[in-house]
């Protein structure tokens, strides 16, 4: 494994992803982004990942309700360059990193397990009687 590739970020991509968060939340709520795109609707930014390099960061978002998510994201994408200025204006940083958007599809995949832990097949897996204790020997009969 070469060097800055750990399968965990560090402590200052974390730290840099979440300034950058709140600021985007900032820029967003006060809808600064003068897009007729984003007008008059609420965006969630649920994270951004910095790259080991600090040079590019995602913006995970997702619009109240889910509906519209492609307009909003190519809004957003368009309006990167203004929200990358207003985030150095505001964030003191050597390098401010590039900004991307992409719509979180962690919502989407909590549904799904969810829907998968309450269905009947699992429901009958988990509720299943054990036919022998794990902890009993067969060839111990005690003669």
């Amino acid at each position: 494994m070469k060097r800055g590739e750990s399968k965990s970020r560090s402590q200052r991509q974390l730290r840099i992803g979440e300034v950058v968060r709140h600021v985007l939340v900032q820029l967003i709520d006060r809808g600064e982004a003068n897009d007729p795109g984003l007008d008059g609707v609420t965006i969630t930014v649920t994270e951004v990942r910095v790259s080991p390099d600090l040079r590019n960061a995602t913006a995970f978002v997702m619009p109240l309700g889910g509906t519209g998510s492609d307009e909003i994201l190519e809004s957003l994408n368009r309006a990167a360059p203004f929200f990358r200025r207003r985030v150095a204006s505001e964030v003191d940083l050597r390098r401010l990193p590039s900004l991307s958007f992409e719509i979180d599809a962690s919502f989407d995949n909590a549904a799904y397990i969810d829907a998968l832990l309450r269905s009947p097949a699992v429901a009958a897996d988990v509720n299943a009687p054990q036919d022998a204790a794990p902890d009993a020997d067969p060839e111990e009969d005690g003669t």
